[in-house]
């Protein structure tokens, strides 16, 4: 492989336009595409195999024309001091507001509080139900604006009104102001691990081609896939991480490779045949991790990994090829590693100076760590270790659940409407249950749903059990159970269990089914089902990626190695995030306004994320012991090698890939600031405790064994070449050929 990339690098050093080219056409083409694709549709969320999922479909089938999935809006008043909404000037300013909101066209209801009890028993609060014709992710911005606008007059006459409901969501939009911030800190880095404006500008700006490469083209098939708007974010937050870091490794290597006497040509070869090796490696363990999403069988979820696992290819591509080519415009503007702008001097001292291998550099900070690793490897073992299991103890208190309209923030009119019907009707109203009795098989339908209804009415923790609503054919009838607790409760989900236990009894006795729907069961059931898959594709990534290493380390206790410290800083990372969004430890620092269940995908989605990105730093730094090794040198001298010349890069690569998840932290949407921080703190876990402590803690203790690999195996495998035993056989025989040995090797 490396000599396959060398070849590659050297062709888009020397073809540099050409490969430009390429590059802009596909960005051009693919900004055309999402310019002119149509607006996207429903967004729509599907659980297959989950109970909920299956009520849901039922109504499809047995209330026709009921837009069982269409999108709903609730206006909530609130009575000025002293009045009630009863009152008869308050009565006019809501029947004013309802016939307002039924002249929308996509408009299929909207109720009127006095007629549907929707008024609470102290009379201060009365809501407005809105029910529309198409899902609220479609519906038009003109009917949108008219909800948002509806309780403009109510408000003038001195009610309170806010408005609530998914016909308001409208995506999630990470934090403009955060991302900026965190592409000015990765510049900064990038500035002072290379060393010039113009060489950290060539990681910022392929990033941002590849990023701006995958995300139009997500948002070009957005209509056609059904691919929401969290898909973007994840692409945008995965591809300019792995994209700065996979640009700036091969950038970092040309450098040295220059200091080391080589001409820009030969070294843009060199290094996309070495550090490009390991960059398509690395990136194969994160699309493995995000492709693998797809065994959840959560539709949005297998999109989403999907998506950003090809923005994560693109990434890998543009590394390979339009760095090299960028090299050759950059010229002599980026400088050997070390070296530090002088005075010009002449032709025959350079090329005097030239001629000479880099001298030994002083120890850095990275030699030196290295150095005090190997010489106390169980202490700094035993310290990141326990360190790391400590941070990890919430987890054992981790509740999962799915964010509502009660965990946005307090100034939001979808929190504030929340708030006001808990006040109003107590916190279970935001999320009512809705029963799907279906009784086609019951020899008395009426009769099998009065049953489940008095079942219902006897368990605990239910407030209000609403009359049946039949279909035409009369053999399903839908139920609403209001609990007497919030949606994100235990006590809302032990509710739900009940009923379900409660519908098999009734289905052995009547012949009718069962089934709990709506958003409380939906969320539920998704919690449940992440929970169930989390194993099976915890054990499908790692075992992927566990095989892939081997072939790449050709070793067993390295990919081992490399597999277990992933558990711990994964877990370590999760352990932070209870703490801060369930426990509310530093919590106003971030921004978190209310705490609660942790996100039911955060355990899967971050296993996926933060395995691949993990096992970058492995392989960047690993893959130089390896190389050090292969050559010559001893386990321990190895480890002080990759160090040498690896760990200020990926150290760097960690500080960019922290600030770049770091800016979503400051999107106003929970679910985004949660994978942000996530990501942001496993990252550092990962890097600075796991890569840089524990690893070259545990080789140090196997020395030789670290190695070590059956000959049966050995021979089985694949040889990659990650190391470039290929490129320094073509050394060999360059020599050989080249009768020209004296020409000056850092040209232009």
């Amino acid at each position: 492989m490396a000599t396959f990339l060398y070849k590659l690098g050297r062709l888009a050093f020397r073809r540099r336009h050409f490969v430009a080219l390429i590059w802009v056409a596909l960005l051009t083409l693919a900004g055309v595409g999402a310019a002119s694709a149509p607006a996207p549709g429903t967004t729509s969320f599907s659980i297959p195999g989950t109970e909920a999922q299956k009520a849901f479909d039922l109504l499809e089938q047995r209330f026709p024309g009921a837009s069982a999935d269409g999108g709903t809006g609730r206006i909530v008043f609130k009575a000025p001091e002293g009045e009630k909404m009863t009152d008869a000037d308050n009565k006019a300013i809501v029947a004013k507001t309802t016939k307002e909101l039924s002249d929308g066209s996509e408009v299929v209801s909207v109720t009127d509080p006095f007629t549907t009890n929707a008024v609470s028993k102290d009379g201060t609060v009365a809501y407005t139900s809105v029910k529309y014709d198409v899902p609220g992710m479609e519906l038009a911005d003109t009917t949108r604006e008219a909800l948002e606008a509806a309780g403009d007059d109510a408000r003038a006459a001195g009610l309170t009104v806010d408005i609530g409901g998914d016909a308001l969501q409208a995506g999630a939009e990470p934090g403009a102001a955060g991302e900026i911030v965190g592409l000015a800190l990765a510049a900064v880095v990038l500035v002072i691990t290379l060393g010039s404006l113009v060489a950290a500008g060539l990681p910022l700006l392929t990033a941002i081609i590849g990023v701006g490469i995958g995300v139009s083209t997500i948002t070009a098939l957005a209509n056609a896939l059904d691919l929401g708007d969290t898909t973007s974010t994840l692409a945008l937050m995965i591809g300019l991480a792995v994209g700065i870091d996979y640009a700036l490794f091969i950038v970092s290597r040309y450098r040295g490779e220059l200091a080391d006497g080589r001409d820009r040509e030969e070294a843009a070869g060199r290094a996309t045949g070495t550090a490009g090796s390991a960059v398509v490696f690395a990136g194969l363990t994160v699309v493995i991790a995000l492709a693998g999403l797809a065994v959840v069988n959560v539709p949005m979820l297998t999109k989403m990994g999907l998506a950003a696992a090809g923005t994560v290819v693109v990434a890998v591509l543009i590394a390979l090829t339009m760095i090299p080519a960028l090299l050759g415009y950059a010229g002599r503007t980026i400088r050997p590693a070390g070296e530090k702008r002088k005075p010009r001097k002449k032709k025959s001292e350079k090329s005097e100076n030239a001629e000479k291998p880099r001298a030994a550099a002083k120890a850095g900070l990275g030699t030196r760590w290295a150095h005090f690793v190997i010489r106390r490897p169980a202490a700094v073992l035993l310290l990141g270790v326990v360190g790391l299991g400590a941070i990890a103890v919430p987890v054992t208190q981790l509740e999962l659940g799915l964010p509502d309209e009660g965990s946005q923030p307090t100034s939001t009119t979808q929190r504030r409407a929340y708030d006001l019907l808990s006040e109003g009707f107590g916190p279970g109203f935001n999320g009512p249950l809705m029963i799907v009795v279906d009784a086609e098989k019951s020899a008395d339908p009426k009769a099998a749903v009065a049953t489940v209804t008095d079942g219902i009415k006897d368990l605990k923790d239910v407030v209000t059990v609403t009359p049946a609503a039949f279909n035409k054919a009369g053999d399903t009838a839908t139920i609403t159970v209001i609990p007497n607790s919030k949606p994100s409760s235990t006590q809302t989900e032990d509710l739900v269990h009940a009923i379900r236990d409660e519908g098999a009894g009734i289905k052995a006795d009547t012949g009718a089914e069962v089934l709990v729907t709506g958003t409380t069961a939906m969320n539920i059931d998704f919690s449940q089902k992440l929970n169930d898959a989390l194993i099976p594709y915890l054990g499908l990534v790692v075992g992927l990626a566990f095989l892939l290493l081997i072939v790449v380390f050709r070793s067993i206790l390295v990919p081992l190695k490399a597999a277990l410290g992933f558990l711990l800083s994964v877990l370590a990372a999760l352990g932070a995030v209870v703490a801060v969004f369930q426990w509310g430890w530093l919590g106003g620092l971030l921004g978190v306004e209310e705490t609660g269940p942790i996100m039911s995908m955060m355990p899967i989605f971050m296993v996926g994320v933060v395995f691949g990105l993990a096992m970058d730093y492995e392989v960047f730094l690993v893959t130089r012991m390896r190389e050090a090794y292969v050559h010559g040198e001893t386990p321990a001298e190895a480890i002080v090698t990759g160090f040498r010349h690896s760990s200020r890069v990926v150290a760097a690569a960690a500080v960019i890939m922290m600030a770049v998840f770091g800016g979503f932290i400051t999107s106003s949407e929970q679910m985004i600031k949660m994978i942000g921080f996530g990501l942001a703190i496993a990252v550092f876990f990962d890097a600075f405790v796991v890569r840089m402590a524990i690893v070259p803690a545990v080789l140090a203790l196997l020395g030789k064994k670290a190695w070590w690999l059956p000959k049966w195996l050995d021979r089985a495998l694949p040889n990659v070449d990650v190391e470039g035993e290929g490129l320094k056989a073509l050394d060999s025989r360059n020599s050989d050929s080249d009768p020209d040995n004296d020409r000056e090797l850092v040209r232009a």
